[in-house]
């Protein structure tokens, strides 16, 4: 394993790093933290379900809270990360935490679909402070850079099973009989508890205190995220990222459809084969916190480029001229619904792979700023993804739209390659300057 160099010294907070003492707690906080904004995150298509029969709103109205989700994220991570290392990474967590459970008692106590808005924003803005943190944190719990890898595949892990979580504990408080009730709200009283457990265990979590240089100011704060974006292997990274969240997001969004479309599932089957995508990808972070720690993370990432590649191409064909079945069970599907799934245990590990490559080759100080930008490119990939893939299905055929995600499997190929050869380059160069 070649072990990242710094990139880049730039003048900025110093952090400290967290001692001995307390780092299973510091973790736990934000495994925890990131499960309970999973939960939120991905509640937007149950919540627009609700809305729509309980407060009258009509499809393209509730279709918004999507955008009222998105984009104060991406908008957000611009700004927090140029002043998060001022204002302290608990301190952002558990100010997110709390704006969280403030929005979630208004969901229950106004029964209105602006609250409904509120809390997309808030928790929009609030996941922008905590990924942000938990990104800077990571830096603080492990001392080199396979640990790193290994930690940010376990939170990101634990982020996809609090996805898959999130479904049974909102079916928990929709009403089985159909019926119009609010009673579904009453959801929003245990989400606002867990963010105010998370917040005591934040509180009691000792992550170590951030030394900030006198000498640096907000304004050259604000200039360090320009100048991250002209290095070469930060701007292949963004790349990668962008590319990432391109392919998970424009199946993922996808699945469901496919399924429907051209695999000819009932609706309730259709949902639950796709459920079985978002559980490849929480198996396979999981799995490879643990081989992070033992094996080359391009070797890792590699292999996991070519299976799903091999996938996509036995898969696809397999979709092609099937015929609607109106019995059919799980055990006359199609075989291409559970081959497609699956693609996600592979394509789980590159996304926190390379965010942990890169953040633990700069200095601590950087993270936040990385981080900021990081989360921005990801928010604007999953968008693209989906509407490219929307369209491709809408023009081309799902099958042929899925085939076509090769393109941007094999460009992720040449950039975590080219991201390695950087790596290389520096440490062979032992260059303390870091990567130009």
């Amino acid at each position: 394993m070649i072990e990242a160099p710094a990139i880049a010294s730039i003048t900025g907070p110093v952090p400290r790093r967290l001692s001995g003492g307390g780092g299973f707690l510091a973790k736990l906080s934000l495994i925890l933290t990131y499960c309970t904004f999973a939960v939120l995150l991905n509640s937007v298509g149950t919540v627009i379900l609700q809305v729509i029969r309980t407060f009258g709103v009509d499809e393209s109205g509730a279709a918004i809270l999507e955008a009222f989700k998105d984009l104060p994220i991406a908008i957000a991570s611009f700004a927090v990360a140029s002043f998060l290392p001022r204002l302290g990474y608990k301190r952002a967590m558990i100010l997110g935490l709390a704006f969280v459970a403030l929005a979630c008692i208004g969901m229950p106590v106004f029964h209105a679909f602006w609250a409904a808005k509120l809390l997309f924003a808030v928790v929009g803005v609030s996941f922008a402070l905590i990924k942000t943190s938990t990104y800077a944190c990571i830096g603080l719990l492990t001392r080199n850079a396979r640990e790193h890898a290994s930690l940010t595949n376990i939170i990101e892990g634990m982020f996809m099973v609090g996805v898959l979580g999130g479904y049974w504990v909102f079916a928990a408080f929709v009403d089985p009989t159909g019926h119009l009730t609010y009673g579904w709200l009453n959801v929003y009283w245990l989400l606002s508890a867990c963010c105010l457990v998370n917040i005591a265990i934040v509180l009691v979590s000792p992550f170590g205190a951030l030394v900030v240089d006198p000498k640096g100011g907000m304004l050259s704060d604000l200039k360090l995220m320009p100048q991250l974006l002209v290095r070469t292997p930060i701007l292949i990274f963004f790349v990668a990222s962008f590319l990432y969240v391109f392919i998970e997001q424009g199946i993922g969004s996808w699945l469901p459809t496919f399924n429907s479309k051209v695999l000819h599932l009932p609706m309730a089957m259709s949902v639950q084969a796709a459920s079985v995508y978002a559980a490849g990808l929480a198996i396979g972070r999981l799995t490879a916190g643990g081989l992070m720690r033992r094996m080359n993370w391009l070797s890792i990432l590699m292999i996991c480029i070519v299976l799903m590649a091999i996938l996509i191409v036995v898969a696809m064909p397999l979709a092609v001229g099937i015929r609607p079945d109106p019995n059919v069970t799980w055990f006359t599907a199609p075989i291409a619904c559970f081959i497609i799934p699956v693609i996600g245990l592979f394509l789980a590990p590159i996304y926190p792979t390379i965010n942990s490559v890169v953040l633990s080759s700069l200095p601590k100080s950087q993270h936040a700023s990385a981080a900021g930008l990081m989360i921005a490119f990801a928010a604007v990939g999953g968008t693209t993804g989906s509407l490219i893939t929307g369209h491709l299905f809408a023009a081309v055929g799902g099958a042929t739209a899925f085939r076509l995600a090769l393109a941007p499997i094999a460009v992720l190929g040449l950039c975590l390659f080219a991201l390695n050869r950087q790596l290389k380059r520096a440490a062979k160069n032992n260059n303390p300057g870091g990567i130009q």
